[in-house]
């Protein structure tokens, strides 16, 4: 979308060759990030309320109705999405994040080389602050019993507020912090519009001294409470039984917490992402690692939380293996990718090298599919909506959105490459047509 001299509001961008002004706009310039930034938070607190124990999941649509028409005008209903109590615990929970990347020890790793020739450090110690926070966990549930720790699943609302404040408040400080000296920008947002770069992100990676903010949050406060909100919920379930959580339960619980063990414990992946090497960080980033990813990825175990469901041999041999096969996937995918960018290619794997000098991967995995991981990944996410059976489609949502999620990504990822190598990834896609789905899509 062509850049517009109507918008809104305006600034004049920083421009220089290293900073070059950006001429185009992504997901339809203002007016779409305008309503991405308002649809986010409206989506959270709507698949909430939406599905839960009073309303039902869904609640009936007469019911859904007179909610919403008595809610939007009741003072007290907007007030009581602010929980005082929740706050403060959020905020000690991001503050012993912050504590433990400096406190706790970790290896310095090197990114990729950036567009002036420089290569950012990131301290990787995700894993250990996952630990750390769960031997605190287990010590704290051992102690008072699965009562003491269903406070996430009774407040909250109050705190999805919290998370979103912070992802506001911190949306606000990197874009006026990248206005300083020096600040390398991200290509895409340096628009000059100011609701756009904030939300876009404005600059790469915004930082306080050696504590990079955009790896932080995207692998600390949002994922490992999104485990902690599990176990939360698992908690609540067991203490409304009277003994142990269902195995349906117990297989959302076990299969999202090891997806996030897997993304802690290869910290280092992330450095190779869009997100890491091409994006700014404001808004959008910010919401959806603390916002979006805790609150919204945990529905199926807040709905199993009050309606247990139970599953037979059968049935749970199934959803075993259909996450299985999603995560074998997604893990050799994303092995033979690392290996590769790493100079590394133990099984001999095809690649195309470009007229820049790429290598693009013409066999195995990656000459399945352009983006076989997105495929894995798709799996073990339909697996994650199964244990809570076919009674609703809302717990299904995570899975469409996933879906759609990743089908823009991948139009975000061929337009940055038609970009970087031309002809060449005609070419390139010509040897590998499919995207995500084979011989679909």
């Amino acid at each position: 979308m062509a850049q517009s001299n109507t918008a809104v509001v305006k600034t004049e961008p920083q421009s220089d060759s290293l900073n070059p002004r950006t001429h185009g706009y992504e997901f339809f310039g203002p007016p779409g990030a305008t309503a991405v930034s308002i649809g986010v938070p409206f989506l959270t607190y709507a698949l909430f309320f939406g599905c839960n124990e009073k309303t039902g999941c869904p609640p009936s649509f007469e019911l859904a109705k007179l909610n919403v028409q008595a809610n939007l005008t009741n003072l007290d209903w907007w007030a009581s999405l602010w929980d005082t109590q929740a706050a403060l615990i959020y905020l000690g929970w991001y503050a012993f994040c912050v504590a433990a990347w400096f406190v706790l020890p970790g290896d310095w790793v090197e990114g990729t080389t950036m567009r002036n020739g420089q290569k950012k450090k990131y301290k990787i110690n995700a894993f250990s602050t996952f630990l750390l926070a769960m031997g605190g966990t287990a010590g704290y549930i051992t102690r008072y019993g699965p009562s003491s720790f269903t406070f996430l699943y009774e407040r909250f609302a109050g705190f999805a507020t919290a998370a979103l404040l912070m992802s506001f408040v911190q949306a606000c400080y990197v874009y006026w912090s990248s206005y300083q000296s020096g600040a390398l920008l991200a290509l895409g947002g340096n628009s000059g519009n100011v609701i756009y770069d904030w939300y876009i992100g404005r600059e790469l990676n915004p930082s306080i001294g050696s504590f990079d903010i955009k790896s932080f949050n995207e692998l600390r406060p949002g994922l490992i409470l999104w485990a902690l909100i599990d176990i939360s919920m698992a908690c609540e379930q067991a203490t409304r039984l009277g003994g142990w959580p269902t195995a349906s339960m117990l297989l959302v619980c076990t299969f999202q917490i090891f997806y996030v063990v897997d993304g802690l414990y290869n910290e280092p992946a992330i450095l190779t992402t869009m997100d890491i090497t091409t994006d700014g960080f404001g808004f959008m980033l910010s919401v959806g690692d603390l916002l979006w990813v805790p609150f919204v990825y945990s529905l199926q175990a807040r709905y199993l939380a009050f309606h247990p469901t139970q599953l037979g041999p059968a049935g749970v041999a199934g959803v075993l293996a259909t996450n299985a096969l999603g995560y074998y996937i997604f893990r050799a995918a994303n092995g033979e990718k690392n290996d590769f960018r790493n100079g590394r290619n133990p099984k001999n794997l095809q690649f195309f090298t470009t007229e820049s000098g790429s290598k693009l991967l013409t066999s195995g995995w990656w000459g399945f599919l352009r983006h076989p991981n997105y495929l894995g990944d798709l799996i073990m996410a339909f697996s994650w909506s199964l244990p809570t059976g076919f009674n609703t489609p809302i717990t299904y949502f995570y899975f469409v959105y996933f879906f759609v999620l990743l089908v823009h990504r991948d139009s975000r990822d061929d337009h940055n490459c038609h970009v970087k190598y031309g002809k060449d990834w005609v070419k390139y896609k010509k040897i590998v047509p499919y995207t995500i789905v084979p011989y679909v899509y």
